[in-house]
């Protein structure tokens, strides 16, 4: 498998590894932004639902208030409203519902004098004839609501109470809601306590909340006010109300670390158990195991699929060039055993047998010995050409074709070569430096005159493929079998090693392509002679504009 290669089920959809932390971020965020909104909600429905106590007591005591009065007072007693009823009617229905509007956002006013003060005009004699015996209903109501409720008459003056008779003929005239309600309109505000505990048990029921909820009622006949119902309450704190409420609030919290729980499997799930499974894959590479050169199943997240992509195709790339250079050695081996085996000999037998050697044996085992180091330094040249091939490291570069095949040609014919140039198109550009591309040429160039016989003729030619452009170099020459034609570009494989071939040649030359992206091709014979064409790569199509070579 080479690097890059996909695991068989590669088509697969898979999110992506930013999209699991993304996914489980947002949980974590929307699970914290329930419990806000539920502390918030909650608190707010614990006001709201003191506020809706009250206005059903105060609605009651208006009443009965109302009611007594009536009958004690002539048309057109009280004071005038200047706003409308606080109840909202509802079209086609005579129900007239008061909704608590009351928010824990809303401004806390600061705490009011307790006692409050005495009042300088006295009672309006009817509302505190119709309201005397109130004060003992107001006093029961108080035991079991512990709700504060003041019945107050036109001037602000307390008429019934659920405190003490000492409350009786104070005024609460100085209150803001007191007033706005005396003209008609209904209040309810948050204040803070006097004095509060701040250590009550859970068990108690809101003695130590800091603020008060005060709804405050006029008691309204038509188009007059008759005076108001003040009502006033601790509402239970938020820790009260979850202790009351604490077995529901348990079971949810439960539900709660369930969905935790299950994301936390998710996540798991999605990043843990494939990293798990990267870790034996990299463990199978390190030991030679066939497992490690294979993709991990199932990775389920993009970017770990990748990764185990790479990483079995980064051990099959090793794995192919450790075998590369295995049978590199193995030839590199067999191609300097032979010669040097001939000169080892040859200096034995010289050593022992110099002095009854003629002068022709001697000179003869000589030029032996002299050829066989001479194809040790040229092979020794090829290897080194061959090594920095597979180093080179290429910037994009650019070469016009045309001239370049025109030098060519006119080199070969100095050369004593017979070389011509066929059709190229205007203005072709091969993305490889023209070093290279000079170097490559001449390569198959000499190898067409060195192995195409006597009076071969070299053509070269250029054409736009679909990957890019290409240069075809085509002799008449004597061909390639079809038996070396698989074998034409291994290493060291060579049909003239009795004239000095080593057998490196094309093997350099793909090397240096390869940096470049290009490749060498042995194209399919057509009549006589063999061709060779340099393929430009596809991602050097462009052509950059400038660029260099890198060894």
């Amino acid at each position: 498998m080479a690097i890059g290669s996909r695991s068989p089920d590669s088509g697969r959809s898979r999110p992506r590894l930013w999209w699991v932390f993304t996914a489980v971020g947002l949980g974590a965020f929307v699970l914290a932004l329930l419990g806000l909104l539920f502390v918030r909600v909650y608190d707010d429905q614990l006001i709201r639902q003191t506020e809706s106590e009250l206005i059903t007591q105060g609605v009651v005591v208006a009443e009965l208030y109302r009611s007594r009065l009536r009958e004690r007072v002539e048309p057109g007693y009280g004071l005038m409203a200047f706003a409308p009823g606080p109840s909202m009617p509802i079209a086609g229905s005579s129900l007239r519902p008061i909704f608590p509007s009351l928010r824990a956002s809303d401004e806390v006013l600061p705490p009011v004098e307790a006692p409050p003060p005495r009042s300088i005009l006295p009672a309006e004699p009817h509302a505190r004839e119709a309201a005397e015996p109130l004060s003992v209903l107001l006093q029961e109501v108080n035991r079991f609501t512990l709700a504060g409720i003041r019945v107050v008459d036109i001037q602000g003056v307390i008429v019934a109470s659920s405190a003490s008779e000492s409350d009786l003929g104070a005024s609460l005239i100085g209150r803001q809601e007191v007033q706005e309600a005396l003209r008609g309109e209904y209040r309810a505000v948050l204040r803070m306590r006097m004095s509060f505990s701040g250590d009550a048990p859970l068990a108690s029921a809101s003695r130590d909340n800091v603020v008060r909820v005060l709804v405050v009622l006029p008691v309204r006949e038509g188009e007059r006010i008759w005076g108001a119902v003040v009502l006033s309450r601790t509402p239970m704190t938020l820790a009260k109300a979850v202790y009351a409420d604490r077995w529901n609030l348990t079971a949810t919290g439960l539900v709660l670390l369930g969905v935790v729980t299950l994301m936390s499997l998710a996540g798991a799930a999605l990043v843990v158990r494939p990293v798990r499974a990267l870790v034996r894959q990299t463990r199978d590479i390190a030991t030679g195991a066939p497992e490690g050169f294979s993709p991990i199943s199932h990775p389920v997240v993009r970017e770990l699929a990748e990764l185990s992509e790479s990483l079995a195709g980064m051990a099959s790339a090793l794995r192919d060039r450790n075998q590369y250079i295995r049978s590199f050695a193995a030839n590199v081996s067999h191609e300097f055993k032979t010669p040097l085996a001939a000169i080892q000999g040859a200096v034995e037998l010289l050593r022992d047998s110099a002095e009854s050697m003629s002068a022709a044996q001697r000179e003869r085992f000589l030029s032996n010995i002299d050829a066989d180091a001479r194809r040790l330094t040229r092979l020794v040249q090829r290897l080194l050409e061959l090594a920095r091939a597979d180093s080179l490291v290429a910037r994009p570069s650019c070469t016009k074709v045309a001239p370049m095949l025109e030098a060519l040609a006119a080199r070969g014919r100095a050369e004593g070569l017979a070389v011509e140039v066929g059709p190229v198109p205007p203005g072709l550009v091969l993305g490889l430096p023209a070093e290279v591309l000079e170097d490559l040429l001449w390569q198959l160039v000499t190898n067409a005159a060195q192995h195409g016989g006597a009076g071969v003729r070299v053509r070269l030619e250029a054409e736009r493929g679909p990957e890019g452009g290409r240069v075809v170099v085509r002799d008449d020459g004597r061909g390639i079998s079809e038996a070396n034609r698989a074998r034409v570009f291994d290493a060291f494989f060579t049909t003239a090693r009795e004239r000095g071939g080593t057998g490196l040649g094309l093997t350099i030359a793909q090397s240096m392509l390869r940096a470049f992206g290009a490749r060498l091709e042995l194209l399919p014979a057509e009549g006589k002679g063999a061709a060779f064409a340099v393929v430009e790569g596809p991602s050097w199509n462009s052509g950059a504009t400038s660029g260099a070579l890198i060894r």
